[in-house]
């Protein structure tokens, strides 16, 4: 008989629930805080999101129902096929099982739809006409774009300029889904022309695309229009929980109880919460899971960052999030995972990490483009580069399994694919794709911004 690749769910079998880590965290979450140092209300967020929004991001509920709408929508790609990867086993000589969640079967080609969705739902249940958002590499805002045509919304992305520069088909992704796209730093918005004053040959960070993104919905007069963020806040994370719900189904239909190993790449964390969260509720009850976020040398917030309050962006028009953070006016260097780019870590990711539930480990580009390429040519499928880090990161337990001899499961996210970012492979191909690696002292050079903030309990 031939061996089962593929484990699919019924589209009934797609989760009706949201799974909110919050109220499981051993030690509870700080608040986000205004200005003053105080703990900011719902209301204060109000110019920024729709309150639907701001009651899921401050809720204390561990299940929360998904609206039929939204899985009606969702169900034009979920659930995702659970696959395992026989080739990459066989090419590694691994006693492990390894398997993906493939994200990159949704149309815009990654997880960000299934937060996308939601997001512009619930801004359109509130009356909002427009939405504003930043992007990296352009999957959040190719995502963004392609549910603010599904449900009638305007669209504004501000991209970052290397990524603008590096990845033009992602710019004409958005267009074809009726969206404006244009680079940040830019002279459309008082924060954009600051930093061009300040950095005129600037690459940008996402930092700087929040600003402009969040300075343009919060200055349009007619008050329609709202901030769209794709990774970090508590929301974001709530809504990518259906990729671990239903990897664990898909499990069970593989005759696996559970996986030794969980693997996500780690930029602002909504891809490696999708997939992890659901499994940090088993390890809280007793399940012997390990759980290992991977992210760039090059960006190292989980890695080398200290737990702070900090900004989530350049222009401190966020409140002071509670996270791993590598200082508000970083600037990452260019490296081909545009989507890792970011100078804080998610709450939520933040705090799993401080309470234990989960490990972390820094990989060079160079590792990740091989690690990618071998996927490739032993799965069939060509990886994102942010994808590359959890291939990387499987591969690395794949081989610690087979120098102890053990038959480890190992389950990791398949976040999108990299046919819009062949570049980076022809770089890494022809052998000048180069590592870098932050440095320490440009990390506390930062952080001198945030002297004399609070620090979270």
């Amino acid at each position: 008989m031939t061996r089962q690749k593929k484990f699919y769910l019924d589209e009934s079998e797609m989760p009706k629930q949201w799974y909110n880590l919050t109220p499981d965290l051993p030690t509870p979450l700080n608040p986000p805080l205004g200005p003053d140092g105080n703990p900011i209300s719902p209301e204060m967020l109000a110019p920024v999101f729709p309150m639907n929004l701001i009651e899921q991001e401050v809720s204390q509920k561990r299940w929360i129902d998904i609206p039929e709408p939204i899985r009606e929508m969702l169900i034009q790609y979920r659930p995702s096929p659970l696959i395992r990867a026989y080739e990459l086993e066989e090419a590694l000589g691994t006693p492990a099982k390894i398997f993906y969640k493939n994200e990159s079967v949704s149309p815009a080609g990654s997880h960000k739809p299934n937060t996308a969705i939601p997001q512009a739902w619930y801004n359109k249940q509130f009356g909002i006409k427009r939405l504003t958002t930043e992007t990296g590499a352009g999957q959040w805002g190719s995502a963004l774009a392609y549910a603010c045509k599904l449900i009638g919304l305007e669209c504004k992305v501000f991209m970052v300029r290397v990524s603008f520069d590096q990845k033009p088909f992602r710019k004409l992704m958005m267009h074809a889904w009726g969206a404006d796209c244009v680079p940040s730093p830019g002279t459309e918005t008082q924060a954009g022309r600051n930093i061009l004053a300040q950095f005129p040959d600037t690459p940008g960070s996402l930092g700087i695309a929040i600003s402009e993104a969040i300075e343009a919905a919060v200055s349009d007069p007619t008050g329609q229009t709202r901030y769209s963020l794709g990774s970090v806040l508590n929301h974001v994370m709530l809504h990518q929980t259906i990729i671990g719900q239903e990897a664990k189904k898909q499990l069970a239909l593989a005759g696996i109880s559970k996986p030794d190993v969980v693997i996500g790449c780690c930029g602002g964390g909504s891809n490696f919460a999708g997939i992890s969260f659901p499994f940090m509720y088993d390890k809280i009850n007793g399940a012997d899971i390990q759980i290992i976020g991977v992210e760039p040398y090059s960006c190292p917030t989980l890695t080398k960052a200290p737990f702070v309050y900090d900004h989530g962006d350049v222009a401190r028009m966020t409140p002071l999030l509670p996270m791993y953070s590598l200082g508000h006016s970083f600037i990452p260097a260019p490296i081909h995972a545009g989507g890792l780019r970011y100078h804080g870590m998610a709450p939520l990711v933040s705090a799993s990490l401080k309470d234990g539930l989960m490990e972390a480990i820094a990989v060079h580009q160079n590792e990740c483009f091989e690690a990618g390429l071998l996927f490739a040519r032993t799965e069939g499928i060509i990886p994102a580069p942010e994808t590359t880090h959890a291939i990387a990161g499987a591969i690395r337990a794949a081989n610690q399994a087979k120098e102890e001899g053990k038959e480890k499961v190992i389950l990791f996210n398949f976040t999108g694919h990299g046919l819009l970012d062949l570049m980076g492979y022809e770089k890494y191909m022809t052998g000048i794709l180069e590592d870098y690696e932050y440095p320490t002292e440009e990390i506390a050079k930062n952080l001198e911004a945030i002297k004399g903030y609070p620090l979270p309990k």
